[in-house]
């Protein structure tokens, strides 16, 4: 199992003016979790908008690129 935690990247990074955008399709119930993400310091981080002081997620570039590549190609959609 490979694990790649970047704890050490979060906390050394300043999420307090990080400008977090969400998909214009996430509309509806504000308490309905939503993922946003922000462009930081080099990295990429995403949340969970009903819980935005909760765990936050930290990718490189190379990850974020590997991700959605994958969304887009459907890895992740449902059978």
């Amino acid at each position: 199992m490979v694990s790649d935690d970047k704890a050490g990247v979060r906390g050394q990074l300043d999420l307090s003016r990080a400008r977090w955008q969400r998909s214009s399709e996430a509309d509806g119930d504000p308490d309905e979790g939503h993922l946003e993400v922000a462009f930081v310091d080099g990295y990429i981080a995403m949340r969970n908008s009903a819980d935005p002081g909760g765990t936050v997620l930290v990718f490189t570039p190379a990850e974020w690129d590997a991700f959605v590549l994958g969304a887009k190609d459907g890895e992740f959609d449902e059978p």
